[in-house]
């Protein structure tokens, strides 16, 4: 261990912030090996959504010391490949207590290295600094934020000049410079970020611009206008901002649930602030009951993901699932195009196959991608370059939303005000938005989607979910829960064979047959394996679609647990 007290020791002597020094000093005096290895034997990479997680001391963690040589890395990055005139970064931040201090830094690395800033000074949605980084010409953009993760963590997003987040082999360049950048208190650094000529805050005019040209991508439906929503910011960035749009676009009965309006990076009321999490609604589900609101909407802590509640005939709320969000939104948008075929519809692999029926039936082009917005936009800019119109939804089942071509991004608010157009346009035509899911499997055939997820936490937890896949990619079952697999996809195989899109991943793929698939993959921001049910049936003749969804969620829940299982046994065998 004599190699890892050196290392955790040259970590702490270039640590400019005082209060992490002394967090790994404190370790290292305990003799606390087995933290000081997890927090130093790697640094955080790039992945689906940059870098990300637990805010504390060391290289394996976010810090002052990582966002100053991660800075200084995409600044060598970038010089080596931008003009002069060229040299504009945009960047924005959340409201968790980090995220300001890490903002402070990266800005002043940018200048000191001769980059010209444009900020956000207060917590901002990240898809409006995506949609910034964009309109203004920027050669990159940054977000500082942790999204959806719990109060702990924190993040670091990077978009390229494209206004879409970086891919391979982008990501990889950067990690190249990360490594070459050497301690970071000899990084140059403004001493007066906010105070130096070649940094500007962003006014509030961008948000008017994003307005405007958002009104672009949304369909002209009158609908009614006096739908009666809830909304929740779940203590993020987003409250004041989607209340707002909805505003302007002639929503005059929106009900925010106020303990989590104002951003609040501690998230008091919430111990995990994603939308899909069991309870994270439990407050805008009760402030709908007792105003007798018709819909909820809630945005995660960046704004750039929508959940949606509405009532069942029982007057219970129900979350719709992010596929059904997905294709009631493509349904809508592509019903409403003056030409649907001058359009496509793009989701992620583990998203669901209805997307592609509802594409064929308008006649529009569609394409499944790797998960990652990153991924989606770049299919939706190829797709257009040959020809096959522009995109009118990119969805995954995350519940990430990208409506029309304002946002390269999946974009919260932009979705909010999709769905409240088609709930006002099925209030109008005296129908709910569960009317329309049951015509929407009426037309399409019951579908539905479900996941199972197996966590495996610790160090060994990657080495375990490696395992976990290599024995379903070296020996996959015959049967899942009574249905045969007809064929098995490894999507690290034949990857030539596929767009630039859908690259090699870790990803296996079981063909169900008629009835559907099953997928399993690692996550890409949390230490768990992901396994992706989805089934589907003819529409009922009794016409009881609800109970038909009901009894093939089960049977999804079942298929992805007898998997999951088979993947818990083949690590021990």
């Amino acid at each position: 261990m004599t190699e890892l007290r050196r290392l955790t020791q040259e970590w702490i002597d270039s640590d400019p912030d005082q209060r992490t020094r002394e967090e790994l000093s404190r370790l290292l005096s305990s003799n606390d090996l087995d933290e000081l290895e997890d927090r130093m034997s790697s640094t955080l990479t790039f992945g689906t959504a940059g870098i990300r997680g637990v805010v504390e001391a060391g290289a394996n963690r976010m810090n002052r010391a990582v966002v100053i040589r991660t800075t200084a890395g995409l600044a060598a990055h970038l010089l080596a490949l931008t003009d002069t005139n060229e040299r504009l970064v945009v960047i924005g931040r959340d409201a968790r207590p980090s995220s300001e201090p890490f903002m402070t830094d990266a800005i002043g690395v940018l200048l000191a290295a001769g980059f010209r800033v444009r900020y956000f000074a207060a917590p901002t949605p990240t898809p409006l600094v995506a949609y910034a980084g964009l309109t203004m010409g920027a050669c990159s953009s940054i977000v500082i934020t942790a999204s959806h993760n719990p109060p702990a963590d924190n993040g670091y997003k990077v978009y390229d000049e494209t206004g879409i987040q970086i891919i391979s082999p982008t990501d990889s360049l950067i990690a190249e410079q990360v490594s070459l950048v050497g301690a970071a208190n000899r990084i140059p650094r403004a001493a007066d970020p906010f105070g130096h000529p070649e940094s500007s805050a962003i006014g509030k005019d961008l948000f008017e611009d994003y307005l405007h040209d958002l009104s672009r991508s949304l369909p002209e439906v009158a609908g009614d206008r006096s739908l009666s929503i809830v909304y929740t910011a779940m203590h993020g960035v987003g409250g004041a901002f989607t209340t707002e749009a909805l505003r302007r676009f002639g929503f005059t009965s929106v009900k925010p649930v106020a303990r989590q309006f104002a951003p609040d990076g501690l998230f008091p009321t919430l111990s995990f602030p994603n939308p899909e999490e069991p309870g994270a609604l439990d407050l805008a589900h009760e402030l709908a009951e007792a105003t007798d609101a018709d819909l909820v909407l809630a945005n995660d802590p960046d704004a750039d993901r929508i959940g949606v509640s509405v009532p069942d005939p029982g007057g219970v709320w129900r979350p719709l699932t992010g596929n059904q969000v997905g294709c009631l939104l493509a349904e809508f948008l592509l019903s409403n195009a003056d030409h649907p075929s001058g359009h496509t519809v793009i989701n992620s692999i583990v998203s669901s196959p209805l997307l592609a029926k509802i594409a064929a039936a308008h006649g529009a082009t569609t394409d499944r991608t790797l998960t990652g917005f990153k991924w989606i936009w770049n299919a939706a800019l190829d797709l257009e370059e040959v020809g096959a119109g522009t995109l009118a939804l990119g969805y995954e089942e995350a519940l990430g939303y990208s409506v029309g071509t304002t946002v390269r991004d999946k974009d919260g608010i932009s979705a909010a005000l999709a769905f409240s157009l088609m709930a006002a346009d099925a209030m109008a035509n005296g129908q709910t938005v569960l009317d329309l899911l049951g015509n929407l499997h009426r037309k399409y055939g019951v579908a539905v989607s479900h996941q199972v997820s197996i966590r495996m936490e610790g160090t060994d937890g990657p080495e375990l979910i490696e395992a976990a896949m290599t024995a379903l990619r070296n020996g996959p079952p015959n049967v899942i829960a009574g249905r045969p697999v007809v064929a098995v996809t490894d999507f690290r195989e034949n990857a030539a064979d596929r767009p630039r899109y859908l690259p090699a991943t870790n990803l296996i793929e079981l063909d169900l047959g008629s009835a559907g698939r099953a997928l399993a993959r690692p996550s890409g921001t949390e230490p768990k394996l992901k396994i992706y049910v989805d089934l589907n049936e003819p529409f009922p003749e009794s016409g009881d679609w609800m109970g038909a969804q009901a009894a093939l969620v089960s049977e999804a829940n079942d298929t992805g647990e007898a998997l999951a299982s088979w993947m818990r046994d083949a690590i021990e065998r």
